[in-house]
């Protein structure tokens, strides 16, 4: 059976026509509505954004690395400036033949492999216009040869810039630290672009690290007309930096090196303060590293020598050296026992040590009657045992703590490490046992669990030497409100003049008194044993790890204090043969300059010359122990620092109720005499 077929008339063919043509008009017409509300979007309320993405794909712009803040010392004299640095970088988008340029530039600058392979790794990953570091810190010769061969050079962009730069090298090491340049991965921390820039160092230790923000300054920029590809075409406007700010410490410099100088090969710290003020004058920890050396890079070679110091240069004796006080600890425990109201003048018969049970505790000798006095003196340990388990660890504790051991103090140096001032709560939190009587006599002469360091050694001689509760301070116009020290002044005058007997007297330092004419220096020896030695040396002789350490506090002058300090010699073997040597010298320096150098001269002389001539020497030894090559010394050319020094100013005037600087310095230290800038800059 045959389908039927349906037929279309012309007017329905027409109909359906209109109508699709309709449907299509209508979307045409929408979608161009669509495209225009777009681009009027586009060109009218988003102008603005696309003119600045096109600005930034036609101009870039390029960092320059700000100069960092200088650090002077009170009277201006600059302990880390900014000297001109030369350098070579490569701008990638203009490297030509780029073998041929390395090669060229592996022969002027003497580049190793290890350099050639870190420069074509760093070309890979750089962008057209941002410079590739070939090498910096170039002395003037290498730099000029470069200039010289520019044109066989293609990409090649010598510069001139800024590095940090510490005149007294290793003296100040531990105090400012160093600069180096940023890690990955403070770089993912930040996403601060200034953290690529070639040049751009900030601070990795010490001071430079602590005062970052305060020395870094605002990096300057330059804007140079690029193409999509990153081609230059002109460079545009230049933006100078804005140099950090200059800190001005307590520290004076020239007892900072004379201080470094004096303790030639020792492994040890001297702390130096003012007491009128809490003025910190000299914190040196030594050996030290040249903080020069760390900022430009060293070598494997370097990093290992220094790592492997048993001296260990690495480490900030100051505060990071944690010691048993021994007996410079018997002030605080003298003080203690006058404050449980026993009589200064009590007398304990020493025999030759105290006997506590089936234990016999050993002195330094039959003393015969002691009083507080003499037991100061003579460093007496029985008459400290016989009162200290009178009394108790609680009062020494106490006392201690008063005095300024164990605490933490507000100056801007990191890794501090504050020791420890045993009691019985102590000792139950840290081993759960129960304080013992003979735990009472090791700590009432500074050994068994006590721990402090150097610092606070110093601090305490302060208080004592002032009768203050003085607050430390580092940097200048950072004032510490003077507090009265919490002891009764007639308990203090009695420890002093105990300290004015140890070196004036028939005490244990006579041989250290002050080579000076009405300037007496009052002190306290110690010796801390480093672990038990039942061997005939007894930590006075044998291997230099297992000698006893040295230790020494003093002030002066006696009779109106004006400053404290702190000597500790590691493995020094006792305090009157090692530290209050060095501590004499220190305050005659402070007193009379000439005659301290006239001193320093000889030693030195048998040292093997000053810090950088034995540090040199130390060097070639242990890479000719290594089998290394000589190490090639570059001087940085003596050209200008980044900007004329800031202007000396007077030290700090000292507290009302305190005597003036002693009159006897002979030798005043010299206003840095400011080197012509580059340009007119501003001062920091």
């Amino acid at each position: 059976m045959s389908r039927p077929v349906r037929m279309i008339s012309e007017a329905q063919q027409g109909y359906s026509f209109s109508r699709r043509a309709v449907l299509l008009g209508g979307i045409q017409s929408t979608l161009g509505l669509v495209l225009a509300g777009r681009l009027t979007w586009l060109a009218v309320y988003e102008n603005d954004k696309y003119k600045l993405l096109a600005e930034s794909n036609r101009v870039n712009m390029t960092l320059t690395p700000p100069r960092r803040g200088w650090i002077v010392d009170r009277r201006g004299v600059p302990i880390a400036n900014n000297r001109t640095d030369f350098r070579v970088d490569i701008i990638p988008d203009r490297l030509e033949n780029k073998d041929q340029v390395l090669a060229t530039l592996r022969d002027i600058l003497a580049l190793t492999p290890e350099d050639i392979a870190q420069i074509e790794d760093d070309l890979k990953g750089a962008a057209g216009f941002r410079p590739v570091q070939v090498a910096e810190n170039l002395d003037f010769e290498r730099y000029a040869a470069v200039n010289v061969r520019l044109p066989e050079l293609p990409g090649v962009a010598p510069a001139r810039g800024f590095a940090r730069n510490y005149p007294a090298g290793a003296a100040v090491g531990h105090l400012v630290g160093y600069v180096g340049a940023a890690t990955a991965e403070q770089f993912r921390e930040t996403k601060d672009p200034l953290l690529l820039t070639p040049g751009f160092k900030l601070g990795k230790d010490g001071l430079e690290r602590t005062l970052e923000d305060t020395l870094r300054g605002s990096p300057g920029a330059k804007r140079s007309e690029v193409t999509a590809r990153g081609k230059l075409v002109r460079e545009l406007a230049t933006r100078p930096d804005q140099p950090g700010k200059t800190v001005r410490l307590t520290i004076d410099a020239g007892l900072q090196e004379y201080t470094a100088r004096r303790l030639g090969n020792e492994s040890g710290s001297v702390t130096v303060f003012d007491i009128t003020n809490g003025d910190i004058l000299a914190l040196v920890s030594m050996p030290s590293y040249d903080p020069n050396a760390f900022s430009d890079g060293i070598s494997q070679a370097e990093w290992k020598m220094l790592s492997q110091d048993d001296h260990l240069p690495l480490t900030n004796k100051t505060f990071q050296g944690l010691y048993p006080p021994g007996s410079t600890f018997k002030p605080a425990t003298a003080l203690a026992i006058l404050g449980a109201g026993i009589d200064p003048q009590r007398v304990v018969v020493c025999n030759g040590g105290y006997q506590l049970g089936n234990r016999r505790f050993g002195c330094l000798g039959r003393h015969g009657p002691m009083t507080m006095h003499t037991a100061i003196a003579r460093s007496c340990n029985t008459y400290f045992y016989a009162l200290g388990r009178e009394i108790g660890i609680e009062p020494i504790a106490a006392a201690a703590r008063k005095l300024g051991f164990g605490e933490e103090f507000a100056i801007p140096v990191p890794s501090q490490r504050y020791g420890t001032v045993p009691d019985t709560a102590w000792k139950q939190r840290r081993f759960k046992q129960d304080w013992t009587q003979a735990d009472t006599l090791n700590a009432a002469i500074g050994q068994g669990y006590v721990l402090v360091n150097p610092f606070q050694l110093a601090v305490a001689t302060a208080r004592i030497a002032s009768s203050r509760a003085l607050l430390p301070s580092l940097i200048i116009d950072q004032p510490k409100p003077p507090l009265r020290l919490d002891f009764p002044e007639e308990h203090l005058a009695v420890v002093r003049a105990g300290m004015d007997e140890v070196v004036n007297g028939a005490g244990t330092a006579g041989a250290s008194r002050l080579p000076l004419e009405g300037i007496r220096m009052a002190g306290k020896t110690g010796t801390a044993q480093v672990r038990r030695i039942m061997d005939r040396n007894r930590g006075q002789g044998g291997e230099w790890k297992y000698r006893d350490h040295g230790l020494f506090i003093c002030f002066a002058p006696v009779d109106n204090p004006r400053y404290a300090a702190s000597v500790v010699i590691e493995h020094g073997m006792g305090g009157s043969r090692a530290a209050a040597p060095v501590a004499k010298d220190v305050l005659t320096w402070l007193f009379d300059r000439q005659k301290a150098m006239d001193a320093l001269a000889v030693l030195e002389a048998g040292w093997g010359g000053d810090i950088r001539t034995r540090m040199a020497a130390k060097e070639a030894a242990f890479r000719a122990a290594q089998g290394l090559p000589p190490r090639v010394q570059v001087t940085p050319s003596p050209v200008p620092t980044d900007m004329p020094a800031p202007p000396p100013a007077p030290a700090p005037a000292p507290a009302t109720t305190a005597a003036p600087a002693p009159a006897a310095a002979t030798t005043p230290v010299p206003a840095p005499v400011p080197a012509p800038p580059l340009a007119p800059e501003p001062q920091p």
